[in-house]
């Protein structure tokens, strides 16, 4: 397929599906099981800060070696699927994150849903980094695979919009509990199996659509090879980089969210209102958004979307007298960047993938994998940032049903962390993303 060719349209809708599964397991847990470890199973808040990292930081080396594998498929079959069919058990994995035996509390609870995430998290590798080695593999263009991720970031967030919400109602809303959280896992644990098969079948669409010539046998030495190549790799290290301090701002903010709603608000039930405020814009946000990448490059459009999202946080740190509809328009606010630090960063990295040269394909699952590491490792400190936040106040944790009252320091850090770190993270993410050069060579 000729580079300035259009992807069909089906295909690419398909393929977007396997984002729903992905964007249950990064949002559900990133918004609620800090929560869950803290006010429902009585885990103290650093220790469910190190539950919540710990197996994440193997992330890092397992990433890299799940993308030389994926590599390895793709020069030995043709394409990279047996791994996503491997990584289809994530729904139990997720579903017995949230299936914690009633018998245990504290750190025994703490126990269980760490080993829980470890094995879900080397699942959601499995399925992840093919997945979103795809776009690089194809015979596309600069704004087509803003097209391909255009099409991708509004379905995941309407999948982040559906479990965003729906989590914490079937959880119990007002009043979670134990068997509420049980549930929860069950259902969106289903619906996640459902879609990742979906997604699957939309990968073998745009693979056969618009495929890249691939050298067929004698990969198997290029691991770290081509780890290595990555890391060296200035345009890969800057982009990269900046896309970890954005991860971890964002999954901090969705962590923040039950807290910030619960104990500075004083309503829980605002939980889901703000889950909705942060996602929904993302869905008009989206399309606006590959028009700008279109328009003006997609790093010019990354770092405006940067600075509305310091702008915000500043709102929601400092602005609570203003009343509840300024602080979810500064959540919309949020909202409206968080659609672009999905949809160009993830369109950026094919793009330093395939500059690499004709190549780029046959390592496009390492490169991807060490994205990848980052994105997870971005997961596990934004929770840990904010649970250091808490630790800092002296939150008290609580076991389901126990109401505790938090001191003002507390309170401050519940909403300095909310506000003030995420715009400083966001800030670092900009200056790194601006030694990235390569988007100007491009558009």
């Amino acid at each position: 397929m000729d580079e300035a060719a259009r992807l069909p349209r089906g295909g690419m809708l398909a393929f977007a599906s396997g984002s729903l599964g992905m964007g249950t397991w990064v949002t559900v847990p990133g918004l609620l099981l800090l929560y869950f470890l803290t006010d429902v199973l009585a885990v103290a808040p650093l220790a469910a800060g190190f539950v919540l990292l710990l197996p994440k930081i193997a992330d890092v080396l397992l990433h890299p070696w799940v993308g030389h594998l994926s590599d390895a498929d793709l020069a030995r079959r043709g394409h990279r699927r047996i791994l996503m069919m491997l990584g289809c058990g994530l729904p139990l994995a997720f579903a017995a994150l949230f299936l914690v035996p009633g018998s245990l509390i504290g750190n025994s609870a703490a126990a269980w849903v760490a080993v829980a995430f470890i094995a879900g998290n080397l699942l959601f590798a499995a399925y992840q980094v093919p997945y979103l080695s795809t776009p690089a593999d194809l015979s596309i263009g600069y704004h087509e695979r803003t097209r391909l991720m255009g099409f991708r970031m509004v379905v995941l967030t309407v999948g982040i919009l559906l479990s965003g919400v729906l989590a914490p109602m079937i959880a119990g809303k007002e009043d979670p509990t134990r068997s509420g959280y049980a549930l929860m896992g069950l259902v969106l644990g289903a619906s996640m199996l459902v879609t990742m098969l979906i997604g699957i079948g939309g990968v073998r669409r745009l693979t056969a659509a618009a495929p890249s010539p691939v050298n067929l046998g004698g990969h198997g030495k290029a691991g770290l090879r081509t780890l290595l190549a990555a890391l060296r790799d200035p345009q890969f290290r800057w982009l990269v980089g900046s896309y970890l301090a954005m991860s971890t701002t964002s999954h901090l903010v969705l962590a923040a969210v039950p807290y910030y709603a619960e104990y500075e608000l004083g309503r829980p039930g605002l939980t889901t209102v703000l889950v909705a405020a942060f996602v929904a814009p993302a869905l008009i946000a989206t399309p606006v958004w590959v028009v700008v990448a279109r328009r003006i490059g997609k790093q010019p459009g990354l770092l405006i979307a940067q600075g509305a999202f310091v702008a915000g946080s500043v709102v929601l740190a400092f602005g609570s007298a203003a009343g509840l509809p300024v602080l979810i328009g500064a959540v919309a606010v949020l909202g409206v960047a968080f659609a672009a630090m999905q949809l160009l960063p993830f369109s950026m990295m094919p793009d330093v993938i395939r500059a690499g040269g004709a190549d780029g394909t046959t390592r496009a699952g390492t490169y991807t994998g060490v994205w990848t590491a980052a994105e997870a490792t971005g997961g596990a400190l934004g929770p840990y940032v904010y649970a250091a936040c808490l630790a800092i106040g002296g939150f008290a944790a609580s076991s389901a049903g126990t109401e505790v009252v938090q001191s003002e320091t507390a309170h401050t850090m519940i909403r300095l962390g909310f506000g003030v770190v995420p715009a400083v993270l966001m800030v670092v993410a900009m200056l790194l993303q601006r030694r990235y050069t390569l988007d100007r060579t491009l558009r």
